[in-house]
């Protein structure tokens, strides 16, 4: 007689899916971040498009990181295992806008990222939205070791996407991208030295 997963057993399976698309992901991220290294004669590289770069490469490694917070799910459910595959997804998408496959058409990554801003940013508003669904499910005690500087955290980064959307000018984005790279890494170093 064969006895059913565990949790546990539920919690690895669900952690190999995840791993994968946050490899994917990081993969993506990585090599469009390589390519002007690789291929110098290439179209030159952007400010705000590496910069969105650098903070979504951040964002997968702590979205892999405080992914672990999972463990303390007591019931898995098809519909909660969507939900983490989905937030994992949204990040993967989100990569590919910032580095298709093909950019031929465009004169640089710049010009690129500017024809396709209200994509990028309506997924990353989207991913706010995903973040507080996804730290709801590691329980109430982890909502409030997270604070109320969580939820403003979220609420601006989804009203400054949103913004974003409308705003042509580069220097709001330059701004936008700047401000998100540091505040992930402070907010990084403060909440998941230790897990």
């Amino acid at each position: 007689m064969t006895s059913l997963p565990t949790q546990v057993d539920a919690f690895f399976h669900i952690r190999i899916l995840v791993g994968i698309i946050t490899g994917l992901s990081m993969s993506r991220l990585l090599t469009g971040l390589a390519r002007p290294v690789q291929h110098p004669e290439l179209k030159s590289v952007g400010y705000v498009h590496t910069a969105w770069a650098i903070y979504l490469l951040l964002t997968i490694v702590h979205f892999w990181w405080f992914e672990l917070g999972l463990s303390k799910v007591d019931k898995w459910t098809f519909g909660l295992y969507l939900f983490v595959i989905a937030y994992g997804i949204l990040l993967f998408l989100i990569c590919t806008i910032l580095f298709p496959d093909r950019m031929d058409q465009y004169s640089d990554p710049e010009t690129y990222f500017f024809s396709r801003k209200a994509w990028f940013y309506g997924l990353l508003a989207a991913v706010c939205l995903v973040d507080v669904g996804d730290s709801a499910l590691k329980g109430s005690a982890h909502l409030r070791a997270l604070g109320l500087e969580y939820f403003v955290r979220q609420a601006t980064m989804f009203t400054l996407s949103v913004i974003a959307i409308f705003v042509p000018k580069r220097l709001y984005h330059a701004a936008f991208a700047s401000a998100g790279i540091l505040y992930q890494v402070w907010w990084a170093l403060r909440q998941f030295d230790v897990f």
